[in-house]
């Protein structure tokens, strides 16, 4: 019996891991922004864009984890200002992104604004835009609290950072590997195309936005 009790938070920890792998690995914005910096400045650019969104992860985690009432109907009441801002922000990214020329190609290499401090705060700004995920962390936390496991929230948290730091490292490794693989035309191809998606992202949330009011 003590073996089955020292197991459970280790099996709840496991499931947080993936909960976070899956909320982070699917192509979205942040999936666009990682892999276009790391091809374009290379696998630490990738990782700190990839770890803002890994923290606004942890902190949506934490609110659903330990039911934060009142934050969440703070963050809820206010869906269509946060909504309004990460589309404005998307589109500010995404007309940077046309109008600039990838590192390769460029005489002197631009740097990103504020560097990779900047890159991580940008991506964090955008995920905490979203509210709408502390719902989706506070149903799968309910569905593991209903197993009976006896499991500190903290632990639910750590594995949900650990599970999108996770991904987002491998994402920013392996194409950031690949990145000197790209020649100019392939990368100014990314780059376009990367602009593309994040404005029609940013359409979507509107068009989101429109459609509940």
């Amino acid at each position: 019996m003590p073996q089955i009790t020292e197991l459970v938070p280790a099996a709840v920890l496991a499931q947080s891991v993936l909960i976070g792998l899956s909320i982070a690995a699917p192509v979205g914005p942040i999936g666009l922004l990682t892999i276009q910096r790391s091809i374009d400045h290379g696998q630490r650019a990738g990782l700190a864009t990839g770890l803002g969104a890994a923290v606004a992860d942890g902190l949506y985690g934490a609110i659903g984890a330990y039911g934060i009432n009142g934050v969440i109907r703070l963050m809820t009441g206010a869906r269509v200002p946060l909504g309004l801002a990460g589309a404005a922000f998307l589109l500010w990214m995404a007309w940077g992104l046309w109008r600039s020329r990838p590192a390769s190609m460029a005489a002197t290499p631009a740097a990103v604004r504020g560097g990779l401090p900047g890159m991580f705060a940008g991506t964090l700004l955008l995920t905490l835009s979203n509210p709408a995920t502390i719902f989706s962390f506070m149903a799968v936390f309910g569905a593991l609290a209903v197993r009976g496991a006896q499991v500190p929230p903290w632990l639910l948290v750590l594995g949900v950072f650990a599970g999108s730091a996770l991904w987002w490292l491998l994402l920013s490794a392996v194409v950031g590997r690949l990145g000197a693989r790209f020649d100019a035309r392939w990368r100014l191809g990314v780059q376009r195309v990367s602009a593309v998606l994040l404005a029609l992202f940013a359409g979507w949330q509107l068009y989101g936005l429109v459609d509940r009011a």
